[in-house]
């Protein structure tokens, strides 16, 4: 599966997609680095066919609206240490890809996987 991490999420995480056999790009990588729009983000994210993961719960308005990013991982555990939401996400990769097999937008919490229809 193919991802793209927003910009204030850590880029561990596009390591640890990597490391378990997807493809992962953290928006410090594309071209205009975190400055990449939520628009630009939208339109890799749909030409890609990228999951966005990120904590920016606009993406979630865009996303109901326009179908724009082509799935989403909102990510809603408010503050949280890098290594304690890595400590927390790794384990999730494999129900986080089975479930968008089926689902477009996820969201996770610091106690479940909210499965949106």
């Amino acid at each position: 599966m193919n991802f793209l991490v927003d910009a204030q999420l850590p880029r561990r995480l596009a390591n640890r997609l990597c490391d378990s056999g997807h493809s992962a790009t953290h928006t410090f990588d594309l071209p205009s680095k975190n400055r990449t729009t939520d628009v630009e983000i939208g339109e890799i994210s749909t030409r890609e066919q990228r999951v966005v993961i990120t904590k920016d719960a606009d993406f979630v308005d865009t996303f109901l609206l326009i179908g724009k990013p082509y799935k989403l991982l909102l990510i809603s555990t408010g503050n949280i240490s890098n290594a304690d939401l890595e400590t927390f996400f790794v384990p999730q990769i494999p129900v986080i890809v089975s479930a968008f097999e089926t689902y477009d937008y996820i969201e996770l919490t610091r106690t479940a996987l909210v499965f949106h229809v």
